[in-house]
């Protein structure tokens, strides 16, 4: 497959789009830039793709924001990069700014939930076929097929937790990389198999001097902003205040949380509604279902949690500033650290990418991430077609069968599909039924 290289002006515009349409949760994201970046408009190759994706699974915080700043890395460095992650969040940032604000004005939201339900169904057709089609160019040995159903038994019916599953997987890999190597090869495309025009060919030498020098730089700014924010909070308003708490809390969970948002929302829900008192569980449930409807990160609840927190502990502060302060500092170290991860480690990791080794630890962490799609995809697929008072939904499984058949067979612009879907969600909500 020849790779097109994007200008900067057109990588740009097409992480602004992605802001706005990057609905699903991490596997939605996920198979959107795979289905846009590497099926249509081949900017990066596969085995890229992968590589990147696999790396982005073992770090703490939103892995989907991660692979498009790492992605936008790989095609225009570090300026690539920070356009990349910005884009991929500043959207929600307003949406749900402003979703929020309404939410303490009025109460509740049934037009935007009416408006956005349909997405839904289309949400879980868009993760089957993520699956599907990440499966069948992943999925090349039967060990690998075993890594995968292994990883959705141990996610959906033992609930273990995700970071034990990749751990197990790298491994595995690692073991099947001695014992059966045939069976963790990694295909590589022979135009790709070459270093990323992003990363000069050098000596070792070279390559580690240059490291040191470039991870002191991005450790020290990346600290200074992360940090900077913090500390002048403090200094203005107390280590008491619900913001600083916010901002020492939100902090610490990005280096703790890792499994994606569906890992991370049971700590965040028990410390923000048992411990710090900022909100109750039904708020916590009305910002999930805000945070599912909205484009962006599903860890985007985090700032509705902020808004909320501080809004209802202004302290000395008008609680509309106060919330509007939460809510930034919330997401500012929620997902700040992302971007240190990746300009930190990325030219490690795509220096080693084409290392027997470690690509058979990553096939196989590959191979479990089919499984986690999977079973966030069943996940998500039991509470859109199931409830215990309504029983099956279903005009929302219908829709999503035709959805799922219009996004794989038939290749329909996930746009229209999109569109088609609010209004699918709208009307039903009209006519009285159930989605």
């Amino acid at each position: 497959m020849t790779q097109n290289k994007p200008s900067f002006s057109e990588a740009f515009r097409f992480w602004l789009k992605l802001g706005f349409i990057n609905f699903g949760g991490p596997s939605g994201q996920v198979a959107l830039m795979h289905e846009e970046l590497v099926e249509k408009r081949r900017w990066i190759s596969e085995h890229q793709f992968l590589h990147a994706l696999n790396y982005c699974m073992i770090l703490p915080g939103p892995e989907a924001q991660q692979l498009s700043i790492y992605i936008g890395w790989l095609m225009h460095g570090i300026r690539g990069g920070i356009v990349a992650g910005v884009f991929f969040v500043l959207p929600s940032v307003f949406i749900l700014g402003i979703l929020s604000w309404l939410y303490v004005s009025y109460g509740n939201l049934p037009w935007v939930i009416a408006l956005f339900a349909g997405l839904k169904p289309a949400v879980v057709a868009l993760v089957a076929g993520a699956a599907a089609r990440i499966g069948r160019k992943t999925l090349r040995s039967t060990s690998l097929w075993a890594i995968s159903a292994l990883s959705f038994s141990c996610l959906f019916v033992f609930q273990v937790p995700f970071p034990w599953v990749i751990l197990g997987a790298v491994l595995l890999g690692c073991l099947g990389s001695k014992w059966i190597p045939k069976q963790f090869a990694l295909i590589v495309p022979a135009q790709d198999s070459g270093a990323n025009p992003t990363i000069p060919a050098s000596t070792t030498t070279q390559f580690l001097i240059g490291f040191r020098s470039h991870f002191c730089r991005v450790l020290v700014v990346g600290l200074l902003l992360w940090w900077g924010p913090v500390a002048l909070l403090i200094l203005w308003l107390g280590l008491n205040h619900s913001i600083v708490q916010e901002a020492i809390f939100f902090s610490k969970a990005a280096l703790i949380t890792f499994g994606g948002a569906y890992a991370v929302l049971p700590y965040v829900s028990q410390q923000a509604v048992e411990n710090y008192h900022w909100l109750n569980a039904s708020q916590m449930l009305d910002g999930l279902g805000l945070a599912e409807t909205t484009p962006g990160p599903l860890i985007m609840i985090l700032q509705f949690v902020g808004f909320l927190g501080a809004y209802g502990q202004p302290g000395s502060l008008s609680p509309s500033l106060s919330g509007l302060l939460g809510a930034l500092i919330t997401t500012w170290t929620t997902f700040l650290p992302s971007f240190i991860f990746i300009f930190l480690g990325a030219p490690w990791v795509e220096r080693l990418r084409n290392q027997p080794s470690l690509n058979a630890a990553l096939s196989a962490v590959t191979a479990a991430v089919v499984g986690v799609i999977l079973n966030l995809g069943v996940w998500f697929g039991w509470h859109v077609f199931y409830s215990t008072n309504q029983g099956v939904h279903w005009f929302s499984l219908l829709f999503s069968a035709v959805a799922y058949i219009a996004l794989t067979h038939f290749k329909v612009n996930l746009l229209k599909v999109l569109g088609v879907s609010v209004i699918f969600g709208l009307v039903i909500h009209l006519c009285g039924w159930s989605i």
